[in-house]
């Protein structure tokens, strides 16, 4: 996988060449990620012919995304005028309850969330009047026939839907600093330059500088009054969120990291088979390992060191969200005193009885792992202390 090739690919779909190598889409390190991207893509991805298809791909709809943003806000500086801030950022751990409090609170419309056909098909920018009936949703939603061929026990284990809220990381993909990729694919030479090398340099603050040029395109015609964000990868990069967004406001999830280990190797196992047959649970889980409960550990710094002031996050615990969502969102609002309305309970209700919750259907086991939980007792043991996290396996 050759870089040039893909980048000479965006180049003659897009008739552009302009990436944005300046600090105003966040420097050069998007060059940097694609070429540890593809190398170890090339080296330890094992990627089988449908996974090959599928890299090549996305990584060309990235390049042509990022080039046709980059040409929008040449041409259209004074999109830029609109404040983004202060989103509502969810950043718990993967397994937490993020992806249906994410749904959850989509649901009141003065939260402006983006949504997977607009952060896949972001040009030109979605409109307010067309906002429910774009055809770039029907072709969102075609996408996911791929998904349910090869991998039909998907949805058991995580929500699709081209109106479904999207993470960040599908956002800073195109700036090739994201978590999407080992997520997706076995690329652990990447995900160690993504945890370390890349912050850093100050790659992983350009990508929140490339984040903030993404939602200010999308909200440039759809504008909302709050941006919903999400994504776990928040609790490594909590010092580059706040920079960027200081008066962001946070709700973290906690869950037993040994939980979290378990389900989250389940995940990976079950996404990647659309890129790979080389399917590991135990080199998965040790892959993952320091980047889960590093994250965790970090997000505890940044409580301690004050990045995260104690007024500006809510802390919910996995138990009592799955056991009373419509309870777990009350709490945030009644913590950012905001209005928690009869027709947004409503929505919220409705929305929990038409969609399965996280998990159903997913079974898993901390023995599949490999890992030692008193190994994950250890080394969260400050986490657990600080949250009050209580523990589901002993």
């Amino acid at each position: 996988m050759n870089a040039q090739g893909f980048i000479e690919s965006a180049t003659e779909t897009t008739g552009l060449r302009d990436f944005g190598d300046d600090a105003l889409f966040g420097g050069d390190g998007w060059r940097t990620g694609l070429d540890v991207l593809l190398d170890s893509l090339d080296h330890e991805a094992n990627l089988h012919d449908m996974g090959q298809m599928v890299v090549h791909g996305e990584i060309t709809q990235y390049l042509v995304n990022r080039l046709r943003i980059v040409d929008h806000h040449r041409r259209h500086p004074e999109i830029r005028d609109r404040d983004i801030t202060p989103p509502i950022v969810i950043m718990g751990q993967a397994r937490t309850g993020t992806t249906m409090l994410f749904d959850l609170l989509a649901q009141d419309p003065d939260h402006r969330v983006p949504q997977t056909w607009e952060v896949d098909q972001p040009l030109p920018p979605p409109r307010t009047a067309t906002y429910l009936t774009d055809p770039r949703i029907a072709q969102t939603e075609a996408t996911f026939e791929l998904v349910d061929m090869v991998i039909p026990e998907f949805r058991a284990v995580h929500q699709l839907g081209a109106q479904l809220a999207q993470e960040c990381v599908r956002i800073t993909a195109s700036h090739f600093v994201s978590a999407i990729f080992p997520t997706q694919y076995q690329v652990p030479s990447y995900l160690e330059w993504l945890l370390y090398t890349a912050q850093e340099d100050g790659h992983v603050a350009g990508s929140y500088t490339w984040h903030r040029r993404y939602l200010e395109l999308l909200a440039s015609e759809a504008p909302g009054n709050r941006w919903l964000i999400k994504t776990p990868f928040h609790c490594w990069t909590l010092p580059e969120l706040m920079a960027e967004y200081p008066q962001a406001v946070l709700v973290q999830t906690h869950r037993d990291p040994a939980k979290v280990m378990a389900s989250t190797t389940s995940l990976l196992a079950t996404l990647r088979k659309l890129g790979t047959d080389d399917i590991d649970h135990p080199r998965m889980a040790t892959e993952f390992f320091e980047f889960i409960l590093g994250g965790l550990e970090r997000s505890v710094d940044a409580r301690t060191n004050g990045v995260v002031p104690a007024d500006r996050v809510v802390d919910l615990q996995f138990g009592e969200l799955m056991t009373d969502p419509i309870g777990a969102a009350k709490a945030v609002y009644a913590a950012f005193d905001w209005n928690f309305s009869a027709d947004v309970e409503d929505a919220m209700k409705n929305f929990l009885r038409t969609h399965v919750r996280e998990g159903h259907g997913h079974p898993y086991t901390f023995e599949a792992t490999g890992l030692t939980l008193d190994a994950i007792r250890e080394r969260t043991a400050r986490y657990t202390a600080y949250f009050n996290v209580a523990e589901e396996l002993s």
